[in-house]
């Protein structure tokens, strides 16, 4: 009897064993800490849509969208939630080690200049004889004179004050700056932790309004994980993406998610953050015409060309070296209907 247990036990566990080594761990950094706006990640997560994919996946808190590039390219993570200018930037000098997005998720760009509603800045042209607060290094700040450019101004008649991040609204709220070089969707919730209203009070001019027509954060994985899984790739693409169209319909549902991953939140505001980056940042007519997560291939390689003249790149590079839809579902699976609920 004992014998006949035991043997039952074993083929229990020989044919459970198999299931488990086939799951693949993938590593994902998100773009920053815990936000609303990350919500498709927890969410498949919790309701098993990577799981279904043979998919183990570890999240872990992020330093900056444009941080997520350097941390995969430096083999600490699989995938991520980051810039595509980033990539862009980095696939100038090292191709071979950059990641690929394979999934874009923010179709416009959050790069904007923030200014009270009081500040006699009514327009563009209005930004001369100003000075400008950016924090150093940033997109934003590193891509003005590509917005000057494009939009006719004096670059000598601009200042721009280098300052830390969390600078950047408090230094605007009292005056010391005319205006911020800021991404909208941090500095907009920034504004409203310093019981500020950032629609009545205050005035934004999105880069994607004046000629820098940028794409932005989407999800972006190793050219390891291409090479080596790229079933992996497609399962995790997969996931993500049924998950942003399950939250566009049910964002207190994306909230949940995220409140299992991250109790400390604050919930109430990460909530407007989801929805802001679906009124702001996800929905548009290209979206709508093309479905989340794909681009436009003429209109990624005038990104690039942006992108090279702000950061003086060396070497420009492709389209295909900065996006693949080799993993996208069809157009069809690719849906997203928004109501904010």
């Amino acid at each position: 009897m004992f014998a006949r247990i035991a043997g039952a036990i074993a083929i229990v566990v020989s044919l459970a064993a198999p299931a488990t080594a086939q799951e693949t761990t993938i590593k994902l950094t998100l773009g920053w800490k815990t936000q609303g706006s990350d919500a498709a990640f927890f969410y498949a997560k919790d309701h098993g849509f990577f799981k279904a994919e043979g998919l183990n996946v570890v999240i872990d808190q992020g330093e900056g969208s444009g941080a997520t590039v350097t941390r995969i390219m430096s083999g600490a993570y699989d995938a991520g939630f980051g810039d595509v200018n980033a990539i862009i930037q980095n696939a100038s000098t090292r191709p071979q080690d950059t990641p690929v997005m394979v999934y874009m998720m923010w179709n416009r760009p959050p790069f904007a200049i923030v200014t009270k509603a009081s500040s006699g800045i009514n327009a563009v042209k209005d930004f001369e004889g100003r000075t400008l607060g950016g924090a150093q290094g940033t997109p934003t700040t590193r891509l003005v004179p590509v917005f000057v450019h494009k939009n006719g101004l004096d670059a000598s008649k601009i200042k721009i004050s280098n300052m830390a991040p969390n600078l950047q609204e408090p230094m605007l709220i009292k005056g010391d700056i005319d205006a911020a070089l800021v991404f909208n969707i941090t500095s907009y919730f920034n504004l409203v932790l310093n019981r500020q209203d950032p629609d009545k009070d205050f005035k934004w001019f999105a880069f994607g309004d004046f000629g820098m027509d940028l794409y932005s954060n989407g999800l972006m994985v190793s050219k390891k994980l291409i090479a080596s899984n790229p079933k992996a790739v497609a399962g995790l693409v997969r996931a993500t993406n049924k998950a942003m169209i399950a939250i566009a319909k049910d964002q207190n549902a994306g909230m949940k998610a995220t409140v299992n991953y991250d109790n400390l939140i604050n919930e109430a505001v990460e909530k407007r953050r989801l929805q802001y980056s679906f009124d702001k940042l996800i929905v548009s007519p290209e979206m709508k015409e093309i479905g989340i997560g794909d681009i436009k291939d003429d209109r990624m390689a005038r990104a690039i060309g942006m992108v090279a003249e702000g950061y003086q790149l060396d070497r420009v590079p492709t389209p295909a070296e900065v996006f693949s839809r080799d993993f996208l579902p069809s157009r069809a699976e690719r849906e997203l209907v928004y109501t904010a609920n």
